[in-house]
């Protein structure tokens, strides 16, 4: 799914360094359940603002599909516009989200937008105006940004931005036509090569009847999820929760009060022991021959088995 970045990272347009830019950034897909979060920017001249207020930008919610994608081809097509994305997968959301010292979503939507104007900068472009549509309190965030940007002359930091500013109203349509684009084309790792997994999502939002039931239709009760949702979100954890198998892991050996090891602490491998003449029906039909199983058990080297004694 990262490929796009790659693509779209060629999108710079190189003007004189001396000319100021103004520069915009704005987000899309920060609350669905499925698919990634991508944040976009976009930058010009700043004395092209006329040129810009006439192009016909617009919040990208407001728009259809078809808008949203026009106006993507004249953000590529012109002469006086740059642009860039960032895409945090859902893999990398929920990683951050779910580790033991938490990197929530506010943390990660600021990272993103800082390190797309310091990749502008890096790039030569002489930033003199950022307009960003706000995470959080706007004051907090632009005080932020001040501090680690005091070579930008103006930053402004608020609330709808992408309905006030043109330049964030272009850096919203990168944003979610990148993200439409990515879910589009998304390839599931876990499909089995006989079985195509249903592309009919909904909105991708946990409120959405359809999500819900691409949710519950896709889901495994060892593995959760295909790799587009987000493990992090509370539709998901909830799903995992109530119908996902319970595992509990042994301590390791424990200490009784006079210090001395406990040893009647049974080891995982003891739950892993049947023997063939007592597998179930479901543990035979799980002894699939490896170029029928899906792609992600290959690509990760898992295998079926029945006693993990075979792999101390």
């Amino acid at each position: 799914q990262l490929l796009f970045k790659l693509a779209l990272d060629l999108c710079f347009r190189k003007r004189m360094p001396q000319e100021e830019f103004m520069l915009g950034i704005d987000e899309a897909g920060r609350g669905p359940v499925l698919g990634s979060m991508v944040y976009g920017t976009c930058w010009c001249p700043v004395d092209k603002l006329d040129v810009l207020s006439k192009m016909g930008f617009a919040d990208s919610k407001v728009l259809t599909a078809e808008q949203r994608e026009k106006l993507f081809e004249d953000i590529k097509a012109s002469e006086i516009l740059g642009w860039n994305v960032d895409i945090l997968s859902p893999q990398e959301m929920s990683a951050k989200m779910m580790r033991r010292n938490k990197y929530n979503l506010n943390a990660m939507s600021h990272d993103s937008a800082i390190g797309l104007i310091q990749n502008a900068l890096d790039r030569g472009v002489n930033i003199q105006e950022v307009y960003v549509d706000t995470v959080g309190i706007p004051e907090k965030y632009q005080e932020k940004l001040i501090r680690i940007f005091p070579g930008i002359r103006k930053i402004v930091v608020a609330k709808k931005a992408d309905s006030l500013f043109p330049i964030v109203s272009a850096a919203s349509i990168c944003a979610k036509v990148t993200r439409d684009m990515d879910l589009e084309n998304w390839e599931f790792p876990e499909e089995p090569q006989n079985q195509k997994f249903s592309r009919q999502m909904g909105s991708g939002y946990p409120g959405d009847p359809a999500t819900k039931t691409w949710l519950t239709d896709h889901f495994d009760p060892v593995f959760g999820f295909p790799a587009i949702a987000r493990f992090s979100w509370s539709t998901s954890k909830k799903m995992v929760k109530e119908d996902g198998l319970e595992m509990e892991w042994d301590d390791d050996d424990e200490e009784d009060d006079d210090g001395s090891i406990k040893k009647n602490t049974q080891k995982m491998t003891s739950f892993f022991t049947a023997s063939k003449e007592n597998e179930s029906v479901h543990d035979k039909q799980q002894r699939i021959p490896i170029a029928q199983r899906p792609p992600y058990f290959r690509q990760h080297f898992m295998h079926v088995t029945n006693n993990f004694a075979d792999y101390r």
